[in-house]
């Protein structure tokens, strides 16, 4: 899969340097790797992935430690990264409603 916004990630992981082993970890895995659909995505990531109805799929990364939005493109094989939060900004309630609605 090709990974669109990796800027995104970039960034994050110079604000956040813990973070950079469990997000390198997660690019190597998805940019490996040509998912057909969401049960295919499971197979590599388990229960470490929720979908939600607004069309967002989220990543559970380093242990939940952080949260990583994406949409993903099955047929023309990419993820687009919308945003990373970590765990407390993931739970911020105006956050959560924003994910719920599509607004990300």
């Amino acid at each position: 899969m090709r990974i669109i916004n990796r800027i995104i990630v970039d960034n994050f992981k110079r604000k956040h340097p813990q973070s950079r082993n469990p997000l390198r970890g997660w690019e190597h895995i998805v940019s490996n790797t040509n998912y057909q659909d969401l049960n295919d995505l499971r197979k590599s990531f388990g229960k470490k992935i929720d979908y939600l109805a607004s069309g967002y799929t989220i990543f559970d990364i380093g242990g939940n430690k952080y949260r990583l939005i994406t949409v993903i493109n099955y047929p023309h094989k990419f993820i687009e990264i919308k945003i990373i939060w970590t765990h407390n900004e993931y739970s911020n309630p105006k956050n959560i409603t924003d994910l719920k609605g599509g607004k990300i």
